[in-house]
């Protein structure tokens, strides 16, 4: 196991991340640096640190977004969505298991709703992908845990329907909370899974267990033959709850963890990686690996994520903001439109290169405004 452990760490891609003794708290002005953190943007340069003079890597300046704009309106609990190879969005309601087509007048209309779905406080339709032949694939929990079918969608946009669900894959532990819930086919074609600890913390550090892990399978739901333990779906292992996952072009993987007190985490995720939860939160040391950036829970709980050029944009539920990462250097980031639109649960890139914004103010955790929820739509310039 310790040899494993130190082989997933020296994996890691980028360099800054393996110099990365701690994780910036925020960019706000005048917030504490933990010792052994990187210095925030703005900060005087430590002693020895290397410049962009002397060859050490240049700031990325962030790309300029354009004024969020509303797509969607009056959605109940939106927690994702995902496109088809025409550009048509669907949508996933979380409590009432709805799955909506957005047409292209703006109406969220009815696809469908998915049988056998249990809704407690977090549990209920997650996340949601499509494969090349533009099958649907649907996370949600039902009474025997949490599970992924597929359907085949009927009809053209606009009339869309549900075929009959096909499940491939079932028996993930399931809770009220920790659900992870997020799915997207990577650029392997291989269909990724978001799992949470279930309420069970030692499970996920057990490898023979599904929660708190990040799983990775054939679009059928079989173990692909370079998985990093034979026979098994486990591609990472020792997360609480993973909401958020996506893929720079040079085919790195982030996700977004949720902690439990004390540190929200950016990790780089690597084939066999140990992220130590339960027995870390946050940095941990080298047996584990540690993440890229962390936060404190109340300025973050980050859900869904996306790239977008060269930069990562990341959801906050309570901290209530889109933060940016630079894929270059993800221990800096940025964070916009703190406190205007609520809870923030899913950043997603558009095929048009937009980025939306999917709110989450009606979970029963926010405070809804005027035409809650919603679906942002932001240019990205440059």
């Amino acid at each position: 196991m310790a040899s494993m452990r130190a082989t997933a760490a020296r994996g890691i891609r980028f360099a800054v991340a393996a110099a990365v003794a701690g994780a910036l708290v925020g960019c706000s002005a005048g917030a504490p640096t933990p010792p052994g953190a990187p210095t925030p943007p703005g900060a005087p340069t430590p002693p020895g640190a290397p410049t962009a003079a002397d060859g050490g890597p240049a700031p990325q300046s962030m790309p300029a977004l354009g004024e969020p704009a509303d797509l969607a309106t009056g959605l109940d609990a939106p927690w994702s969505v995902a496109f088809l190879a025409d550009g048509t969005a669907l949508v996933s309601e979380r409590d009432t298991g709805r799955i909506l087509e957005l047409t292209e007048t703006g109406e969220a209309r009815e696809v469908g709703v998915i049988a056998g779905i249990r809704t407690d406080s977090e549990a209920g339709l997650l996340g949601l992908a499509v494969d090349e032949g533009d099958r649907l694939y649907v996370y949600s929990t039902a009474a025997a845990g949490n599970r992924i079918q597929r359907f085949v969608l009927r009809g053209d946009p606009g009339a869309l329907a549900l075929g009959s669900p096909e499940t491939i894959l079932d028996g993930i532990p399931a809770a009220s909370f920790h659900d992870g819930g997020r799915i997207a086919f990577g650029p392997d074609g291989m269909l990724y899974a978001t799992t949470g600890d279930a309420g069970d913390r030692p499970a996920s550090q057990d490898l023979g267990s599904l929660a708190g892990k990040i799983l990775r399978m054939t679009p059928d739901g079989d173990v692909p033959a370079d998985n990093p333990f034979d026979g098994s779906l486990v591609h990472s292992y020792g997360h609480r709850n993973v909401q958020g996952i996506a893929w720079a072009d040079d085919g790195t993987m982030f996700a977004s963890e949720f902690g439990q007190n004390t540190w929200d985490e950016l990790n780089v995720i690597e084939p066999g990686g140990n992220y130590g939860w339960p027995d870390v939160e946050g940095t941990g040391g080298d047996a584990f690996i540690d993440p890229v950036q962390q936060w404190n829970p109340d300025e973050a709980s980050p859900s869904g994520i996306a790239i977008v050029g060269d930069t990562l944009y990341l959801a906050n539920l309570r901290g209530q903001v889109l933060r940016a990462v630079p894929v270059a250097d993800p221990t800096r980031h940025e964070d916009l439109f703190a406190g205007e639109y609520g809870r923030l649960r899913d950043a997603v890139a558009a095929p048009d290169g937009s980025l939306w914004v999917l709110t989450n103010n009606t979970d029963g955790r926010g405070s809804p405004r005027d035409g809650d929820d919603r679906i942002l739509r932001i240019d990205v310039r440059g």
